[in-house]
């Protein structure tokens, strides 16, 4: 069978076992979960940049950030992922006065495999803050909520049904 390149990219974790995220999401490695559900699982990043700092993931293998589509579901499942990345910190570092939430977007991503870096700041050492800016046109780092805004499903109007 010939699949697409997205239907490729969006396959769950065993069609994918070289994707280190993937095994991860599948508990076939020894990484320990900050969080398991249905959907997402969270851990610490394991070169951490700051204060605190997880990674969220979804379980289904999604590549990256140009993976996802103004639609229901993926504006669902980065809302959640932000609402778990959000718990983890708030639980972990309450004392922390500056949170941080975003995704590396192609070609700046280290894994293929959508995740979003969740931090309490401040970063550590202070100079790892230069590995998370945006680059505008070129792409860099995207907070969760413009990317939210990018993938919000359009609204449709009952009158133009």
């Amino acid at each position: 069978m010939i699949r697409t390149v997205t239907e490729v990219g969006r396959m769950t974790g065993g069609a994918l076992s070289e994707c280190i995220f993937c095994q991860i999401a599948t508990s076939s490695t020894s990484t320990t979960l900050l969080h398991s559900d249905d959907k997402v699982v969270a851990f610490q990043d394991i070169n951490p940049s700051a204060f605190r700092h997880y990674l969220v993931i979804p379980k289904q293998h999604i590549p990256t950030v140009k993976n996802l589509q103004r639609s229901s579901d993926d504006f669902s499942l980065v809302s959640h992922m932000l609402d778990v990345g959000k718990s983890l910190l708030d639980r972990d570092a309450p004392q922390s006065k500056h949170y941080r939430f975003g995704f590396h977007q192609p070609p700046f991503n280290s894994v293929d495999h959508l995740h979003l870096h969740c931090f309490a700041l401040p970063y550590t050492p202070s100079w790892r803050f230069m590995k998370y800016l945006s680059l505008g046109p070129l792409g860099g780092f995207i907070e969760v909520e413009k990317l939210l805004e990018r993938i919000k499903p359009p609204i449709i109007h009952p009158s133009s049904m």
